[in-house]
């Protein structure tokens, strides 16, 4: 639980870094994200010789397809994640992550037999509805909340699944995805139009620094997320929108109109109830 926890608030501190690097496309921002990991942990891998587990995966194309999808969901969150940070979309990342618990709750009964209570498929329902009610009031599905809730989500589902742990997990992850990203940088470099290059100093530090920002956090959550149920990593998720909703209403000024913090209301009122229920089943484990 402490390491899901300290990955969620970190996670939930992550629109300040983004913020920083204003001047940086969203997909330059998350092709240096995988580019600094994977050095950053084949630093880690080396100095802890950590190798043995490489070549029996090598030899497992399941588990080879498995990471693969695990690293495009991961992608396709950070560049949502990013470029709603970067154009003043805060807000509407911070509900895609409130929702995203209930999203894991019901993956959790689809793929891993979990057996969601009656309170917890009300607050699924609930939490369902009032999307619903959000794309009726607006004329359009709030589509940063959904894509970052689904791609979060599904990565939690298959990392809870995952064969390998924690650190192997993360440079497979950044491995398989190291030929897309050099790719990217070697054409945008060819073209004149590597981020890299052209930015400040300060930029180039920050992009740097992306390895070890943006690992820690996944390293601790891979962890976390093999060790407790899926129903619950999704309950302490709410960690993170709670921070990047405050930020950005306080921080950066994001308006939140009355339709929009009704919904809020009601997500989190199902988030409160599936909350309580599941303190009120635990305290016999508590008190142990």
């Amino acid at each position: 639980m402490l390491y899901a926890f300290a990955s969620y608030a970190l996670w939930g501190l992550f629109p300040v870094y983004f913020k920083a690097l204003q001047d940086i496309p969203p997909v330059d921002i998350v092709m240096h994200r995988m580019l600094w990991s994977f050095l950053f942990l084949l630093v880690v891998l080396a100095f802890r010789r950590q190798w043995d587990w490489i070549v029996p995966v090598l030899r497992q194309p399941r588990v080879i397809g498995g990471f693969t999808a695990s690293a495009l969901l991961l992608a396709t969150n950070w560049v949502t994640y990013v470029w709603a940070c970067n154009n003043d979309h805060l807000v509407d990342a911070s509900l895609g992550y409130f929702i995203s618990p209930l999203v894991s709750v019901g993956l959790g009964f689809m793929f891993l037999g979990e057996r969601p209570r009656f309170i917890q498929w009300l607050s699924i329902i609930v939490a369902a509805s009032t999307v619903v009610w959000l794309s009726w009031q607006t004329g359009h599905p709030p589509w940063i909340s959904l894509a970052l809730a689904a791609s979060f989500g599904g990565y939690g589902l298959l990392r809870k699944t995952a064969s390998l742990g924690a650190l192997p997990g993360l440079a497979l992850e950044t491995a398989l995805v190291l030929p897309l990203t050099l790719a990217y940088l070697f054409y945008s470099t060819l073209h004149g139009q590597n981020s890299f290059m052209a930015a400040s100093s300060s930029s180039r530090w920050l992009l740097a620094a992306a390895g070890p920002i943006t690992s820690i956090p996944l390293l601790l959550f891979a962890a976390g997320a093999r060790r407790i149920p899926l129903s619950l990593l999704g309950l302490l998720q709410y960690i993170t929108p709670t921070i990047q909703l405050l930020l950005g209403v306080l921080i950066y000024k994001e308006q939140l109109d009355g339709d929009k913090m009704l919904g809020f209301a009601v997500i989190w009122s199902a988030l409160a109830l599936y909350t309580a229920e599941g303190l009120w089943r635990a305290r016999p484990s508590i008190r142990k």
